[in-house]
């Protein structure tokens, strides 16, 4: 292994040079060419060099720099959190809106909140630049249809959100849902890989910007790589705190799944077990009696009550299980 490849992640931001060839005066009239994410990445020279084994310890080597980066951005990201988590709450939806690689991230996203997270599919979807076959088959002219994401961000009103995927941050699909969904009066967010500081006039595409700065990639251009992973991870950060913030976990387990598969019903039995703090039999009873509802057979086990009663405590603490097992019990009608 080389010195260059062991001298850390300094300069993974780095340009070609600034000699004056046909290539660099190229590169200088491209609206692309400047963009972090399009840059060569100086640990990666000679990549095709490499044997296998150095071309994976330099790719997660990259990844983990991204997580990095991502992590430096917690206190916006818990805005996103935040807003989303509201927006919810209030009756708005969430819509998150990407080309190629970033909108195959939103669909991702979005598909898994409701397994997860018991969120119904419409409150929290995706839109990707090229419709759902781009899921499955690139379809890289797409992310220019600056009409269709347009009229994507003009079907939003003021209670939604629109959270904008663009590694690169120019890409144009994603900024003209951004655009026309501030027009409609919805809280947007544009969650990036480029760069702040470097391009301050970013600030202005959304009410939020969140850019993780994860520079140039071991492969250069295919952000499906260390910006793909940053983005993932972030967007992971964002529905997890935002679902905790609706009290879609207790503890840290996640108590609105929908067991809608073996392995799911029996997670959903180990959970009512650990949290009730019964045993196995205990815990598939408190769920038949509670209708297979995770949250209310564990107040049902906790607090001693039965299933109506723990019901009426989750709507009174909406949603919210620990609250749900403090509160006093609530008057019955006699007959």
């Amino acid at each position: 292994m080389s010195a260059d490849r062991d001298r850390g992640t300094e300069g993974t931001e780095g340009t070609e040079g600034t000699e004056d060839t046909p290539a660099s005066r190229a590169s200088r009239s491209s609206r692309w060419a400047t963009l972090p994410t399009e840059q060569r990445n100086p640990r990666s020279r000679d990549l095709d060099r490499l044997d296998a084994e150095e071309v994976v310890r330099l790719v997660l080597e990259e990844d983990r720099v991204g997580l990095e980066r991502a992590l430096e951005q917690r206190r916006p990201l818990a805005t996103a959190a935040s807003w989303l988590a509201e927006t919810l709450e209030r009756g708005g939806d969430a819509i998150l809106v990407g080309a190629g690689t970033s909108g195959r991230l939103a669909v991702l996203e979005a598909a898994e909140c409701p397994p997860t997270f018991g969120t119904a599919p419409e409150r929290i979807r995706a839109a990707i630049a090229g419709g759902e076959q781009a899921v499955f088959r690139a379809a890289e002219g797409a992310e220019d249809d600056e009409r269709a994401g347009r009229q994507l961000g003009e079907e939003t009103s003021a209670g939604d959100l629109v959270l904008g995927i663009s590694a690169s941050s120019v890409t144009a699909f994603p900024a003209a849902a951004l655009a026309a969904a501030r027009e409609r009066g919805a809280r947007t967010v544009l969650l990036t890989c480029a760069s702040l500081e470097r391009q301050p006039e970013l600030a202005g595409l959304a009410d939020l910007v969140i850019a993780l700065d994860t520079g140039a990639e071991v492969l250069t251009g295919s952000t499906r790589l260390k910006a793909g992973s940053a983005t993932k991870a972030a967007l992971n950060a964002i529905t997890t705190a935002a679902m905790v913030r609706l009290g879609k976990t207790y503890d840290n387990l996640m108590v609105d799944l929908r067991p809608g598969s073996a392995k799911l019903r029996d997670r959903a039995e180990r959970i009512v077990a650990t949290a009730a703090s019964v045993d196995a039999e205990a815990a598939r009873r408190l769920l038949r009696d509670a209708g297979g509802d995770v949250k209310r057979a564990i107040v049902m086990g906790l607090a001693g009550v039965d299933a109506e009663e723990a019901a009426h405590r989750l709507e009174r603490s909406r949603g919210h299980v620990r609250a749900a097992i403090d509160l006093s019990p609530v008057p019955r009608s006699t007959p």
